[in-house]
């Protein structure tokens, strides 16, 4: 006797502002599924036109998950998250899963477990924040310099959170982070069945599309977002949300609304290229696929989906 067959689960990747979305709600339509989130900032309620989270029309056509269910005071981790997407993707069955988003970290979870860390006492997290605060972010990249030089290496001095993050888990372990980080991963587990699809328009039509969404983001009131964030805690992950840093230069009066504009586009246009870069050393044996700019429901697409089994 055999066990119960491994469940499908269907993911689709891609840059920022590839057409993912519409891709995983055209197919959720066709194939009774139902899209789960990936991205990393979607899953916060504060910034629904600034994450460019499905607008409720789009949500209509079809069950839609992890979107908007966390405060922004709520970090949510890659752990925490790969735990609720498990969740998710038991409880919809019989659907079809769709994960979509183009947080590698949270893929990566997903598709091949996370890296063995770690808890850290709430009382070694005060202290290094504590830490930094008495020295200063100069000193306190430093003092990380030397207790976990790989990771101090590739961290510039203003990544607050991260370099908090290594030192306490230096403090905590007597270990590096960079180390524990470099141990074997955790397998995901077993019983799902993988089938990754990767979006990847051209780039000038990819950068044509992200420069005109963030001029659409501004117009449907983005910036109001952006003042509602800008008096949460600075260290917040949140405050990574693509062209918020930007836009909020603006709101604070320092440069004109043309310019904030134009710095937030180049802002993302240079984190779709990371992430294109990751897609392709990260997720090789993914089915590569021009959807934004073709048809969704094209045969190719199809035809990729039927050898899932």
């Amino acid at each position: 006797m055999t066990g119960a067959p491994p469940q499908r689960v269907l993911v689709i990747a891609g840059p920022t502002a590839s057409g993912k979305s519409g891709l995983a709600v055209a197919l959720a339509e066709r194939l009774d599924g139902a899209v789960i989130n990936a991205d990393a900032l979607q899953v916060y309620r504060e910034l629904e036109i600034l994450t460019a989270r499905p607008a409720p029309a789009e949500r209509a056509r079809a069950p839609h998950h992890l979107y908007g269910v966390l405060a922004a005071d709520e970090p949510c981790s890659a752990a925490r998250w790969c735990a609720l997407a498990l969740e998710t993707i038991a409880s919809v069955a019989p659907r079809l899963p769709i994960v979509v988003g183009g947080t590698g970290l949270y893929l990566r979870a997903l598709l091949r477990g996370l890296a063995p860390l770690p808890a850290v006492p709430a009382a070694v997290r005060a202290a290094a924040e504590a830490r930094r605060a008495a020295l200063g972010p100069a000193a306190f990249h430093r003092e990380v310099a030397a207790r976990d030089p790989v990771t101090a290496a590739r961290l510039p001095v203003g990544d607050r959170q991260r370099l908090i993050r290594a030192w306490e888990i230096f403090e905590a372990t007597g270990r590096p982070w960079s180390a524990w980080l470099a141990a074997p991963d955790q397998p995901p587990p077993a019983g799902l069945d993988f089938a990754v699809m990767v979006v990847a328009p051209p780039r000038a039509a990819l950068y044509g599309a992200i420069d005109r969404r963030l001029a659409d983001m501004v117009a449907r009131g983005a910036l109001d977002e952006v003042r509602a964030v800008m008096a949460l805690d600075p260290a917040l992950p949140i405050h990574k949300a693509l062209g918020l840093r930007e836009l909020a230069r603006h709101v604070r009066g320092e440069v004109p609304l043309d310019e904030a504009v134009a710095a937030a586009q180049q802002a993302t246009r240079h984190y779709a290229k990371r992430q294109m870069t990751w897609l392709r050393h990260q997720l090789p044996e993914a089915g590569w696929f021009d959807a934004q700019y073709s048809n969704p429901l094209s045969p190719e697409i199809f035809s990729f989906i039927r050898e899932m089994g």
